[in-house]
């Protein structure tokens, strides 16, 4: 969607603004809308797929992974600690359970256990590039990103100085080693793979 195009009557985006045009073309089309790096990133809904990795995921991360006081979420944003306009909304976030009770619609990027994103049949090399280092300025510990346009995963750990300083690879069907306080592995050999 193009909020330049002419069909767009809500706010024009400006820095200060992009968390309210955020919400205004969320409310106006039903898409995921981030703010990331200072630009409006849209997202369509997710596909049956998506949704599949996405809840086969969380299933695992519920049954064994996770340690007393930390649950899984989702449709739930990560802000930027210097800039509270610019966020992302991870498919899968791991949080403090008291994340449920915080008034606060943003959760702090150092909080967040485990963020993890599924990345859509038209997602662009350079947007996945792109969010991967926001994560990582933001300072969330814990990144997986799972590509199943490729039956790929990667596992982003120890952000330093703006960029992930271990990233490991690999395909499904290879389990993904979280660090602590997450325990075990993950699954990936049943993740559904985009036609």
């Amino acid at each position: 969607m193009s909020v330049s195009s002419g069909t767009w009557n809500g706010p024009r985006p400006r820095p200060g603004n992009l968390r309210e045009v955020a919400e205004k073309i969320e409310e106006a089309t039903g898409l995921r809308v981030q703010v990331l790096g200072g630009k409006l990133v849209t997202s369509p809904t997710p596909r049956g797929k998506h949704a599949g990795v996405v809840k086969r995921l969380r299933r695992q991360l519920e049954g064994a992974s996770l340690p007393d006081g930390l649950d899984v979420y989702e449709v739930s944003s990560i802000g930027l600690p210097a800039d509270p306009d610019d966020y992302v909304t991870p498919d899968l976030v791991v949080l403090p359970e008291e994340w449920e009770e915080d008034e606060n619609w943003l959760a702090d990027p150092e909080d967040a256990a485990l963020a993890v994103e599924v990345i859509s049949p038209s997602e662009k090399s350079r947007d996945i590039r792109d969010k991967a280092d926001w994560y990582a300025v933001a300072r969330v510990p814990v990144l997986l990103v799972i590509d199943p346009r490729k039956a790929t995963r990667t596992l982003h750990t120890r952000p330093d100085d703006g960029a992930y300083q271990d990233v490991l690879p690999g395909k499904f069907g290879e389990p993904v080693p979280l660090p602590e306080p997450l325990h075990g592995d993950v699954a990936t050999g049943d993740f559904p793979v985009y036609g």
